[in-house]
């Protein structure tokens, strides 16, 4: 699936020559994730074209006369789609080629140097545990890493993932973000502008019967037994009061085993609770807090008259969604480094034989949108799994495996960010001077 890029705005810089060139701000869910110029990333779609051949999407034509406005948009636009659908291929994600390139763009937007540097990793209970590593190490060799130090198997790395989480009042956590395996979490965690915020290890996936399988792994265990006693104590997982005083005694003794199965039938257990946000649902303005897993987008909505209403939507009656900035990017001193502050997420949803569309405003939609997308996969690769005859695409686990799939059993689902009229950028830009001819 498509990874959250967007390019919603540009700038036009000097050159060392007395012309002009643009810099396109590019954000990852929702963070300013690099600075690049057309040159730059034209480069390395040859290099990338040399490897994978004509797989690659369509990449934008160079100009050999300046480019009016208009132009100029398309061509962000274009650029924009190019890097969404680039990261369609899990084996292109994982090529040297694709992730030296972001690496170098990264440090270099940031300016900071690849050396030595000690990162502090929050486990899941909250406490922190120092790792070495380099300031140019990926997710992917951090989460090693850290899996290394802790014990765990190497092959259930990726029921696995670090996250940006920051810590709010009276010590809340709130996860902001799923950092993708080529993103470097000691650039990421450095500007981000969040505060309070650390690099955090938790489990990524949505389904909790699949805590079965890491059940052999005594390290995978401690974590998600860690986990599962923070989102209790967090009040993202709902115990009854008996559950609540049966799983008191069985951490009392011990028994992560059959805490970990009775957890399993607690309400929201392995889901994601998101900060209060607002919704339209049933009317506009309404405050809404969120929990989204196991299949399920669970909302505790409160009304107008202070009264709560528990609406439920299961993933089999949601047909898309789509993420909308509506905010405005550029001030004194270029374009911010988040997002997060104007979005909109609305997921379209069936209800008496008629679709529906339910919007929320938050500021965690890409998180949203990466859960949501999560449950998809998943629940792709358990009917696959259950059907080996049928074969489809499924990037599960950091790995590549086809299956097939009649095209009538697909269900419709899509993530998308659309340049609608709500977004709005840096329009009437002066792209008309004299720029450098690797940049047209």
């Amino acid at each position: 699936m498509k990874m959250h890029f967007c390019i919603p705005v540009s700038q036009q810089r000097p050159d060392a020559l007395g012309g002009r060139y643009t810099l396109y701000s590019v954000y990852l869910d929702g963070l300013l994730f690099c600075r690049v110029r057309y040159s730059q990333l034209h480069r390395w779609n040859e290099q990338l074209r040399r490897v994978f051949g004509n797989c690659l999407p369509p990449f934008p034509p160079k100009y050999y006369l300046a480019m009016t406005t208009s132009m100029a948009n398309e061509r962000r636009d274009q650029l924009e789609h190019y890097l969404q659908n680039v990261t369609v291929d899990p084996n292109m994600l994982r090529s040297d080629v694709f992730v030296e390139f972001l690496k170098r763009v990264q440090l270099d937007t940031f300016s900071i140097t690849a050396k030595k540097a000690a990162l502090d990793v929050l486990l899941p209970d909250g406490r922190s545990m120092e790792v070495d590593i380099l300031t140019s190490d990926t997710a992917e060799r951090v989460l090693e890493v850290v899996s290394h130090k802790i014990g765990l198997c190497r092959e259930l790395l990726g029921y696995f993932g670090l996250f940006l989480i920051r810590f709010c009042k009276e010590g809340k956590l709130s996860v902001m973000k799923k950092l993708a395996d080529f993103e470097l979490p000691y650039v990421s965690l450095r500007s981000s502008e969040l505060e309070n915020c650390k690099v955090g290890l938790r489990k990524w996936y949505m389904d909790p019967s699949l805590d079965s399988l890491l059940m052999d792994c005594r390290a995978a265990v401690n974590l998600i037994y860690m986990q599962a006693i923070r989102d209790i104590q967090e009040g993202w997982a709902k115990p009854t009061r008996a559950q609540r005083q049966e799983l008191e005694a069985l951490q009392e003794e011990g028994n992560q085993t059959k805490f970990l199965e009775l957890s399993r039938e607690v309400r929201h257990y392995g889901c994601v609770q998101l900060d209060p946000c607002t919704c339209d649902y049933p009317e506009p303005g309404c405050g809404a807090v969120l929990s989204v897993g196991n299949n399920e987008i669970s909302c505790c909505v409160t009304l107008p008259g202070s009264q709560t209403q528990h609406v439920v939507f299961p993933m089999s009656r949601v047909k898309c969604w789509q993420v909308t900035f509506l905010g405005t990017l550029l001030d004194m001193d270029g374009p911010q480094r988040t997002l997060n502050q104007n979005l909109e997420l609305r997921f379209q949803y069936s209800e008496e034989s008629r679709w529906q569309w339910f919007v929320l405003y938050t500021k965690q939609a890409f998180l949203l949108s990466s859960c949501l997308k999560k449950m998809i996969s998943e629940k792709m690769a358990k009917r696959a799994a259950e059907n080996p005859e049928m074969q489809i695409e499924v990037p599960e686990q950091g790995k590549s495996k086809k299956y097939h799939i009649q095209q009538s059993q697909q269900k419709d689902y899509s993530s998308f960010l659309p340049r609608t009229s709500k977004i709005k950028t840096a329009e009437g830009q002066c792209v008309s001077g004299t720029p450098e001819e690797e940049d047209l």
